[in-house]
This record gives C-alpha cells, structure tokens and sequence, in this order.
C-alpha cells in the first residue's frame, strides 16, 4: 500500500507565511499604522483647535441626569443615572471629522491623481491606435497601386 504522505505542520505554517496575500496583509498593516499617526496629528494638530475655538475642544463633561439626584460622591461613584451624551457626541466629531480628512486630504486627491493618469494613458493609447489605423490604410493604399501596377503591366504584354 502506498500512503499519501500529509505535509507538516512546519510545511503547512511555511507554506501559510510564503502566501502573497499574507505578506501584502502585513504591508497593508504597517502602512495603515503609519497613515493613521498622520490623520491623528492633522486632526489633533489643525482640526480640533479650529473646533475648539468654536466650542469646546472637551465634550466629555456635558450630562444629563435621567433618575435624580445625579451626584458624583468624593469616591468617583455617580448617584442616580446619568446620561453621558457629551462623551457620544464628542466621539461621533471625532469620527466625521477624522473622516472628512482622510477623504477631503487623502482620498480625494489620489483620486484626482489616479483619474488623470489614467486619462493620459488612454490618450497616448488612442495616438496608438490612430498610428496603426493610418498606417493600415497607408498599407492597403500601397497595396492597391502595386496591384494597379502589375494589372496595368500584365495588359501591355
């Protein structure tokens, strides 16, 4: 009898870690790393000032009280509930704000950049493709007079 013989777990992690999809996981992680220390510094740098000068740049103390009495006791401990909308409110900013960078400053010019590079291409391909027809019809013309040519000859004889 002749047993398959099922590859190692060592073969199998190796062959796992060789995958392309996993070292291009990897990258996109790193990149992904780096890209979101340069959205925090543009948000926390440029934006939240600019916010702040409208309004507050800490929302996190802006409550209400559902069930009285709302008091914070010398422990930390809240009595009664509290409803921390200000905490909510401050994240959901902090998330359409982050999100208005990262299109407005990342996205969207890359976009732009993509969309006329690809324009460019598809010019210098229809200058291709505008050579090879004129050629074409340069060909089919030298053509047609060798075959005048010869048809012209062959009624001399």
């Amino acid at each position: 009898m002749s047993a398959k013989k099922e590859p190692s777990v060592w073969q199998g992690f190796k062959a796992f870690l060789m995958r392309g999809n996993v070292v291009d996981l990897a990258v996109a992680v790193v990149i992904g790393a780096a890209f979101t220390n340069i959205v925090n510094a543009v948000v926390k740098g440029i934006i939240s000032p600019l916010v702040g000068a409208v309004g507050t740049q800490n929302l996190d103390h802006y409550s209400s009280c559902l069930k009285a009495p709302c008091k914070v006791a010398p422990d930390g401990t809240v009595e009664g509930v509290q409803l921390l909308w200000g905490s909510v409110l401050g994240a959901t900013l902090t998330f359409v704000i982050t999100a208005a960078v990262v299109y407005f400053l990342m996205v969207l010019p890359m976009a732009k950049f993509l969309a006329r590079q690809a324009a460019r291409r598809a010019a210098r391909e229809g200058t291709k493709e505008v050579l090879e027809v004129t050629e074409l019809e340069l060909l089919k013309e030298i053509r047609d007079a060798l075959v005048a040519q010869r048809g012209s000859g062959h009624d001399e004889r």
